[in-house]
């Protein structure tokens, strides 16, 4: 279905229009993004991890929060979504740059997303009713919260898709990107993928591997994955695969230190072939390696590899 909204800001946005100052050094993270997708589960981790978490406040009393003991001396969490009173895109889009600008301040916006059919079932598994389908079907609700936080979304530093991460998952990564004690800094994630089962919803950049020789058509090779070294070499040994590797890092080299210094906090490199198990897991994997050779915090997640198919020992998540 299609919405429309007044473009102009309405009276309760007008107020958030004067830039914020913030004294202090500090970090702030806004949590937001779609109901149901996990700023619940984001903010208790990052409650567990030593940040302040307020959830819900109204962006009225925002600056206040800010200025409260002279500054932010500890870091704050944020959760702010359509349940919030005076709750405005435009003007969190005006909040948000006003303290990326403050140099004593490091402020990132998280977007939590997840797919509509995902949603739909979390709202329907717990009974609860979506902020937006109050007198509407849930799928309506959901379909115009979507359109209405696109902009958000666009802005984000992060945006993290909730629809095949586990609350656990969920939290090893946010502890990955906001632990405390650990500069901010960019964190690659690398993740396989089988186009069968459709592209990551959070991926950046895309690669497609699916030109590669397919070990799922030699019957020796067919039960492993792309961890398995016998799977690896047939895969390496493909003529083109030395070729595309040297092209894909002469690529990357000049681009990761350029979304560092934009303040990009996290980029999302997704490998995908056929069904997601062979080359697709081998390329994310070797190019996981080159990445924390040159200092970068990796996250590695193969997607569509069932867990028990993992070599023993091997971890999900590696980081720097």
């Amino acid at each position: 279905m299609t919405v429309e909204r007044d473009t102009a800001p309405p009276a309760a946005a007008q107020d958030h229009q004067a830039p914020l100052a913030v004294g202090g050094a500090g970090r702030v993270v806004v949590v937001t993004g779609l109901s149901g997708a996990g700023k619940t589960t984001a903010l208790k981790a990052l409650e567990d991890m030593g940040w302040e978490a307020v959830d819900n406040l109204p962006l009225a009393l925002l600056d206040g929060l800010l200025h409260a003991g002279g500054g932010i001396r500890r870091p704050l969490a944020l959760g702010i979504d359509i349940r919030t009173r005076d709750f405005d895109v435009a003007a969190l889009k005006r909040i948000m740059a006003a303290l990326r600008a403050e140099n004593d301040l490091d402020a990132r916006l998280l977007f939590l997303d997840s797919d509509t059919e995902v949603l739909m079932r979390r709202f329907t598994e717990t009974r609860r009713r979506h902020p937006l389908a109050v007198d509407l079907p849930l799928l309506d609700g959901i379909q115009i919260e979507r359109q209405m936080l696109k902009p958000l979304r666009d802005a984000a530093d992060v945006v993290m898709d909730t629809t095949r991460r586990p609350p656990r998952e969920l939290r090893a990564d946010l502890e990955n990107l906001f632990a405390l004690g650990v500069s901010p800094g960019l964190t690659v994630c690398v993740t396989s993928f089988g186009f069968r089962e459709g592209l990551p919803r959070d991926a950046d950049l895309v690669f497609d591997v699916r030109f590669l020789t397919n070990p799922h058509y030699v019957p020796d090779l067919k039960p492993f994955t792309g961890l398995d070294a016998r799977v690896a070499a047939y895969v390496e040994g493909d003529p083109d695969w030395g070729a595309f590797y040297g092209n894909l890092t002469t690529l990357l080299d000049p681009l990761l230190p350029r979304y560092e210094a934009e303040g990009k906090s996290y980029l999302t490199i997704a490998i995908g072939c056929t069904g997601g198990k062979h080359r697709s897991v081998f390329t994310a994997d070797r190019l996981a390696r080159w990445l924390r050779e040159r200092g970068l915090r990796v996250i590695v997640r193969h997607r569509d590899v069932d867990p028990q198919a993992l070599p023993e020992g091997w971890e999900k998540r590696e980081t720097l």
